[in-house]
């Protein structure tokens, strides 16, 4: 299991008003507490999760494009990104599951209240470890945390693999967004995701754009990482 990351609680300003309508309004937002994982899940992580609980693999796990214990799992759909989190909350005796919304863009900002990237206001194309990492064909996610973290001490968030969140998708819900702790709509009919992936560098990869796919979608540039809950 990857190391745990502390974020601390606090307000802060969600959405970007130069962003997409569905990250409008901006709205005030205080999430508690939490710890996230410092890497996207690995190969090599799932594998365990895979042998304990008899699941059926995802699809490209025999894949050599996909295969390295470090690489992000990939065409995991959200259901099998929540069953792992169980599985680590019953293994451990933690308190796991996927990330909201809210935590994943506070997760992101780094602290940087109005960050528009995951390094301020510096584009991913205008970082060199980031074009070195995406000059060349790319058939798949690199292996986690090869270029230096953000300011909490995650890697590759908003790179790599898109990754799930614990939200129903909402396009209108920041117009009715609760204050604390929001966790998205009661239902839906896709799951929100954050970030940018290998296939998508750019498009997503703003601390505040979001994406949905339904929960039962397995895309090969999609991939998770947990919170676990302090209280």
């Amino acid at each position: 299991m990857s190391d745990a990351v502390a974020i601390p609680e606090g307000w802060f300003r969600m959405g970007c008003e130069t962003g997409r309508d569905e990250e409008k309004p901006v709205h005030r937002v205080w999430v508690n507490a939490f710890e996230m994982g410092a890497a996207q899940v690995t190969n090599r992580e799932y594998a365990l999760f895979l042998s304990a609980t008899g699941r059926r693999p995802p699809k490209h796990w025999s894949d050599p494009e996909f295969q390295h214990p470090e690489q992000p799992v990939v065409a995991v759909s959200w259901h099998d990104a929540d069953a792992y989190c169980r599985w680590l909350s019953e293994s451990t005796g933690g308190n796991y599951r996927l990330p909201a919304e809210a935590e994943w863009e506070r997760a992101a900002r780094g602290g940087e209240e109005d960050a528009l990237y995951v390094r301020g206001a510096t584009p991913p194309a205008e970082h060199e470890p980031y074009r070195r990492r995406w000059v060349r064909e790319v058939r798949g996610p690199l292996p986690v945390a090869l270029d230096p973290p953000n300011a909490y001490g995650l890697f590759d968030i908003g790179e790599n693999v898109h990754e799930w969140c614990l939200d129903w998708y909402g396009k209108d819900f920041y117009s009715i967004s609760p204050e604390r702790n929001p966790s998205g709509p009661e239902s839906g009919s896709r799951r929100a995701s954050r970030g940018g992936s290998w296939r998508h560098h750019i498009k997503v990869s703003r601390c505040a754009a979001r994406s949905s796919i339904p929960p039962e979608f397995e895309y090969a540039d999609y991939g998770f990482r947990w919170v676990r809950l302090l209280t």
